[in-house]
């Protein structure tokens, strides 16, 4: 049940993490998510590591280069889709770019640890399979509702059919190579899980377990940072957007970035400990839970924000059936 709740508050955390961006005034997108990404993928993790673990540098010492390298490569893909993920955002809207995104993250994500750990016993496959169903048939209706609001929208305006089109490609490839995150986290060295293996090395310098969940996340966001980090210092620099920073209400865009990657992060590093608390069945079932709560609130908040105030009936009704559908299939997934 404390896994559950975690996983529960890390989804509801991460729900609100793009919604500062709403906010942001006067940056390109290269602005305002490569300061986002800077932050979230490289300054926070260093701070927030090496601040709260004794011992850090020792850490990675004996968690030896092995495991680091293996997790290396499933990181760096999940920075290239979280990438990808800002880019939907900024092309179709946080309610689609959240369905599409997440929605493809619980089909894939959620079985991958099987290949790691095995097929569950029959009794828990099913609940597992039967809620992941239930949860995507609602993200079908988000996706859905985003797509009849963005419709209506775009009837007193030019917008091409090209841009909806390649913002929903992007959210679902990004979706995919995002998995890497609960590949890197489940990856196998020598018959144990990466994540056991960071946990043993946290607890042997004197820590407490739980900060294992804070030393992965530090492997996987700096992973991540690889790609991300380089490529907006590119985009940049080829757009010549680096005097763009500095613009009326800087020291805001600023803040506001710096709160969406402490959304972020924080919210990882919450699900990666209800991961460990969850067991072996944490990769799916918190996996399926964190990921669908975040698609809930972000929804959500688009509402409280008069995302679709104008939005037509058929498209509202079909956003209150996804939420709903989610919520069920959250919960047969949890209890059932």
């Amino acid at each position: 049940m404390i896994g559950i709740l975690l996983a529960v508050s890390a989804g509801i955390m991460l729900g609100f993490w793009a919604m500062p961006e709403k906010y942001i005034k006067n940056y390109a997108f290269e602005n305002a998510w490569g300061l986002c990404y800077l932050f979230m993928l490289w300054i926070i993790p260093f701070i927030v590591a090496f601040t709260m673990i004794d011992n850090f540098g020792q850490v990675l010492v004996d968690i030896g280069s092995p495991v680091l390298m293996r997790m290396l490569i499933p990181g760096f893909l999940w920075g290239v889709g979280m990438m990808l993920w800002g880019k939907a955002i900024d092309h179709i809207g946080l309610s689609l770019g959240f369905s599409l995104f997440i929605g493809t993250i619980i089909c894939v994500g959620s079985m991958l640890p099987w290949f790691f750990h095995g097929i569950p016993e029959w009794n828990t496959l099913a609940s597992i399979l039967l809620g992941i169903a239930i949860i995507l048939c609602g993200i079908i209706f988000n996706g859905r509702a985003g797509m009849l609001r963005q419709e209506e929208e775009n009837k007193s305006e030019t917008t091409k059919n090209t841009s909806m089109v390649s913002g929903i490609l992007i959210a679902v490839i990004g979706g995919v190579l995002a998995t890497g995150f609960n590949v890197a986290l489940e990856i196998s060295i020598d018959g144990q899980a990466a994540k056991n293996i960071i946990g043993e090395m946290v607890v042997n310098n004197g820590n407490s377990s739980w900060l294992s969940s804070v030393a992965s996340m530090f492997i996987v966001y700096v992973s991540g940072g690889l790609f991300v980090i380089p490529y907006f210092i590119i985009m940049l620099t080829k757009k010549k957007l680096w005097g763009s920073f500095k613009v009326p209400g800087a020291g805001k865009n600023v803040s506001l970035t710096l709160l969406m990657a402490v959304l972020n992060f924080t919210a990882s590093i919450i699900f990666a400990y209800s991961s460990f608390v969850l067991g072996e069945h944490g990769g799916s079932i918190g996996y399926a839970i964190f990921n669908t709560l975040s698609v809930v609130v972000a929804v959500v908040a688009g509402i409280v924000t008069n995302e679709w105030t104008l939005a037509p009936i058929k498209a509202k009704t079909s956003l209150y059936l996804g939420l709903s559908s989610m919520i069920i299939g959250v919960l047969v997934t949890a209890f059932l």
